[in-house]
């Protein structure tokens, strides 16, 4: 990673979990779900690039790159393997990371991920495209359309995954989702019948269901990376 490392906090004790943000967010989002997490593992909550405290560099501000930036952090930090939990383009960046490098990979939480800008409801993708086309424009004559230009760019150009890579994925996975996502609900059954071992669940609610229901989210995503704790690796 071309002169950064993402940054990060750093609570519990316990098998790792690494927890990445969505779009235009940073790793505040999980406020409410890193105290639970932490009773039983070292959560660490990462800043993606240009999110937060990380800052923006020189290198590509793709989706694939965020998930060479994670895999420099966990390097930094000493981490072989770990349990990944994304949310909404950071679930994006969980898949990448765990095509790129399935063996740093034990298990993954999909929380409103997509495979490519189609995955999103029509009425957010014509927003998105909307803004996106606007803030081309406006970068014509401003280099304060600039960040925003690339963080729409994250949404209305990215990612681009074949249902297909999926397969290479057995890692055991949870595929959440908000019954009011702004997700496609076929889009989200397509990520989790693509996973070998990939499991759908729908909680009541929208795209944040974690800050919504934390709750009923935490206890969800507790319960499942619990079912790891007797696979202390996973041997790719």
């Amino acid at each position: 990673m071309p002169g950064i490392l993402p940054a990060y906090s750093a609570q519990g004790e316990g098998y790792p979990l690494v927890l990445l943000h969505g779009n235009g967010e940073d790793r505040t989002y999980f406020d409410g779900q890193i105290g639970a997490f932490a009773a039983c593992r070292r959560v660490i909550a990462v800043d993606t690039r240009g999110h937060g405290q990380t800052p923006r560099g020189t290198a590509p501000f793709t989706l694939a790159q965020f998930a060479e930036d994670v895999c420099a952090l966990l390097d930094a930090l000493s981490i072989p393997q770990a349990d990944i939990l994304g949310y909404s383009d950071g679930g994006n960046i969980t898949l990448l990371f765990a095509l790129r490098h399935p063996a740093r990979v034990r298990r993954m939480v999909l929380n409103g991920a997509n495979l490519n800008p189609l995955g999103l409801c029509l009425p957010t993708l014509l927003a998105v495209e909307c803004t996106y086309a606007a803030l081309r424009v406006a970068s014509l004559c401003t280099n304060q359309a600039r960040a925003p230009l690339e963080r729409y760019a994250l949404m209305a150009v990215q990612p681009h995954i074949h249902p297909a890579a999926l397969a290479a994925l057995p890692h055991p996975t949870l595929v959440l989702a908000g019954t009011r996502d702004v997700i496609r609900r076929r889009h989200t059954r397509l990520i989790a019948r693509m996973l070998p071992a990939g499991r759908l669940l729908l909680l009541p609610g929208g795209h944040t269901i974690a800050r919504e229901h934390p709750a009923a989210y935490n206890a969800a995503v507790l319960e499942f990376l619990r079912e790891g704790d007797s696979e202390p690796t996973f041997a790719q």
